[in-house]
């Protein structure tokens, strides 16, 4: 691959759009070519190392969607995975027995369940917090034995919004690093390295394909951090948890879409959630956007062109009335996951285990792109329905 004067945009439009406007050398395509080879020609006068050995450590294909990606975090390097998953976990086994960490309890329920089980036994210690103000954070974290704060802003499924630069500067005191989930807001929105995040995380089955026919994770570690990298790197190989070649094109390919699609999904996320505010329905709407929302100066402090694609709200009535309006849906579908080009409505609780501090009334909605009168109209018809 050869680069050019496009990836020294500073615009994400741009970077998105031409892919940092890479040209494969051998042929000049534009698009990325696939290469599936999962062995490399050694140098024959010298059998040592030369170059690319094996693609379960170097493939090829990831080169250009993690330059992308990097370049959109403004980090130091960035890892793909196999899924969203196996880049959390790989964040935490680098990690000693013994060692503590402090995570929300409202988090994405797949780390949460990870870390009860497979974490504790690993040796971890964890301590949860109600939200990562620094105020909670001051109360948990403990200098010298903290190694790593984790943080979703906002946070899954309640959108609570956390101050990153806050909690950077206390849990950097205490000697601990901080990660980030960044898959919701998405380097579109929120540059967690900007505000002090040592460690960026991303589903990229969500918004980065988006278009939902991929499982995929990312890691960008901070400039400062290129040790970290190499560890990652190192855990990325022995535990075997690559991204196929096929699904690195499918990923870039999503890519190239990301600014406008983001873009789109949270206009109408917004609209969405002030309808939704103004229904006597519903009790409560969750959604950084509104004025109302308890850390809405925050978001605007840290999230630029937007709020996201997700919302929650709970519904008068409990979890059956929840329910009920869940399956009257005609245009949103009813499914888990987000941040595809189709609007889903979940009963969150429900896909979660018995212990979840998820509320039983709530229902989480990511917004696609659909036009947001078809989706208003569609929630209305619903909340109709059951009020008859």
């Amino acid at each position: 691959m050869k680069d050019n004067d496009i990836a020294k945009s500073t615009h994400h439009e741009t970077l998105n759009a031409t892919a940092l406007g890479w040209v494969d050398t051998a042929t000049d395509a534009m698009a990325m070519p696939l290469r599936p080879s999962t062995s490399f020609l050694r140098n024959p006068e010298d059998l040592g190392r030369a170059g690319r050995s094996f693609t379960r450590d170097d493939n090829p294909t990831f080169s250009q969607p993690e330059a992308l990606i990097n370049k959109l975090e403004g980090g130091g390097g960035c890892l793909l995975y196999a899924s969203g998953m196996s880049a959390i976990t790989a964040i935490f086994q680098r990690l000693k027995p013994g060692d503590h960490v402090v995570l929300p309890k409202l988090v994405y329920s797949g780390l949460r369940d990870w870390m009860n089980t497979h974490g504790v036994r690993w040796g971890l210690q964890v301590t949860y917090v109600d939200d990562c103000s620094p105020q909670a954070l001051q109360s948990a974290v403990i200098k010298g034995q903290t190694k790593l704060v984790w943080i979703e802003t906002p946070s899954n499924p309640t959108w609570k919004i956390t101050d990153i630069a806050a909690a950077s500067e206390l849990a950097h005191a205490a000697g601990a690093l901080v990660a980030i989930d960044n898959t919701v807001s998405t380097p579109i929105l929120t540059r967690p390295i900007e505000h002090g995040a040592d460690i960026v995380v991303h589903s990229c089955s969500k918004y980065m394909n988006g278009h939902g026919d991929l499982i995929a994770g990312a890691t960008v570690v901070a400039p400062q951090h290129t040790a970290i990298l190499e560890e990652l790197k190192g855990l990325r190989n022995e535990y075997g948890g690559v991204l196929g070649s096929f699904e690195s094109w499918l990923l870039l390919r999503g890519m190239r879409t990301l600014s406008v699609r983001v873009r789109v999904a949270s206009e109408s996320a917004l609209q969405v959630a002030q309808f939704l505010r103004s229904n006597d329905s519903v009790e409560e709407v969750m959604y950084p956007g509104l004025v109302d929302h308890p850390l809405h100066d925050v978001a605007v402090k840290q999230m630029t062109g937007g709020f996201g694609g997700m919302l929650s709200f709970r519904v008068k009535g409990g979890e059956k009335a929840a329910k009920q309006l869940a399956g009257k849906v005609r245009i949103f579908r009813q499914a888990i996951s987000f941040g595809s080009t189709e609007s889903v409505i979940e009963h969150r609780a429900g896909m979660e285990k018995p212990d979840t501090p998820t509320p039983r009334d709530m229902l989480r909605v990511s917004i696609g792109l659909e036009h947001v009168d078809d989706l208003m109209d569609d929630l209305q018809q619903a909340i109709d329905a059951i009020a008859e």
